[in-house]
């Protein structure tokens, strides 16, 4: 097992990684179920809400002194009306909500415990800025018959689950990109996941308990 390292950055310092994060999100979206073709102008327009807002949030894993992974986060409002709208009209506050990007890692780093620790990191800066409620990303749907599906693929549902989101299939939005094998971008479909942010675990003696995973390093 790899030695892994996490900084927090938020706010303009998460500028200082945009070519990090570029890279990682060009080559980990190349994969299914997202095939994106990735470009920079893209990726420019993209993570400028990460750049500009004071509370925005970025995890970055750590291999010696090379970055093989991240993780991002932002209030929900940052994300225009597009996609609070879709909440809003469901009677969720979207004040209230702390969004989680994109988490991305190299493929020789998976299956460590670093993408628990994306989730642990991210929600703990969430309760740390102490007006959010509840927590939320979005995933792409793809049909089950996809021809680019790869033979015996497994989504990410059940990890997502253990972490404690649910799928709320009421919130869709579309997100718009070229896929591998399209002449231009398309729209695709996101259903939301979402997590309610219920008060801490508490110790016998009535102390917050950490939480635990093996590459976990408790955010400072």
């Amino acid at each position: 097992m790899k030695s892994i390292q996490y900084h927090e950055v938020s706010g303009p310092e998460v500028a200082r990684y945009f070519r990090d994060l570029a890279r990682l999100r060009i080559t980990v979206f190349r994969e299914f179920p997202y095939l994106y073709e990735g470009a920079m102008e893209y990726e420019e327009r993209y993570l400028e809400t990460y750049f500009q807002h004071p509370e925005s949030y970025c995890v970055l894993a750590f291999s010696e002194d090379r970055i093989v992974g991240a993780s991002t986060g932002v209030p929900f409002v940052a994300e225009g009306p597009e996609h609070t709208g879709v909440f809003a009209g469901q009677g969720i506050d979207p004040e209230n909500v702390f969004y989680f990007g994109e988490s991305v890692l190299e493929k020789d780093y998976r299956g460590q415990g670093i993408g628990k620790a994306f989730f642990q990191y991210r929600e703990s800066h969430a309760r740390r800025l102490g007006r959010f409620t509840m927590v939320s990303f979005c995933a792409v749907e793809r049909p089950p018959d996809h021809p680019r599906r790869p033979p015996g693929y497994q989504t990410l549902h059940p990890f997502w689950e253990k972490v404690g989101f649910v799928q709320d299939p009421r919130l869709r939005t579309t997100f718009t990109w070229k896929d591998l094998n399209e002449e231009k971008e398309s729209p695709k479909t996101m259903i939301f996941w979402r997590k309610d942010l219920l008060p801490e675990a508490q110790g016998p003696t009535g102390k917050k308990t950490a939480p635990k995973s093996k590459n976990f390093q408790k955010p400072s």
